[in-house]
């Protein structure tokens, strides 16, 4: 069942943030890929992995009764081995599109549920991963920006068309 027509439509925040990521990154090629400020932090490739994998986890967190995986170590083993930004950008589209059709197929009862209880957002309207999903990509979408200016690459405003 669609809800588009809810008061409120949480999947246009989803979306939004998808485009601000994706326009304030598009500087980035294929060759800046595996780039990486320090040896111990993300490649750009990871960080768009991440970003997109965060996404589906707050997904799967509010949608399993037992919440949220904590394994984070399993969870980062995944990013860790992408070495593609081209692969990594289809994975972060296709998540940012499953958070909306999760979104859009939940009523506005469902989505004021409480989370399961836990340390991550437990007993919180299941809506309020929302703001969540969008703060972690801004997050990464800033650090992006960053690497971007390291390259020598000016990434365009986020916010402008």
């Amino acid at each position: 069942m669609n809800h588009t027509a809810t008061l409120y439509d949480f999947a246009t925040q989803i979306l939004a943030s998808k485009v601000f990521f994706e326009r304030s990154t598009s500087v980035l090629a294929e060759a800046d890929s595996e780039f990486r400020p320090r040896e111990e932090m993300m490649t750009v490739a990871q960080q768009v992995a991440h970003a997109a994998q965060t996404l589906n986890w707050f997904i799967d967190g509010a949608s399993r009764p037992e919440g949220f995986d904590l394994n984070f170590e399993e969870e980062s083993r995944i990013w860790r081995e992408m070495k593609s930004l081209t692969a990594a950008r289809v994975n972060f589209v296709a998540a940012c599109e499953r958070a909306v059709q999760f979104l859009r197929s939940r009523t506005p009862e469902e989505l004021a549920h409480p989370l399961p209880p836990g340390p991550i957002m437990g007993g919180q309207p299941m809506s309020e991963i929302v703001w969540a999903m969008v703060e972690h990509t801004a997050h990464h979408r800033g650090a992006l920006c960053v690497y971007a200016r390291l390259l020598g690459k000016v990434p365009p405003m986020p916010y402008g068309g």
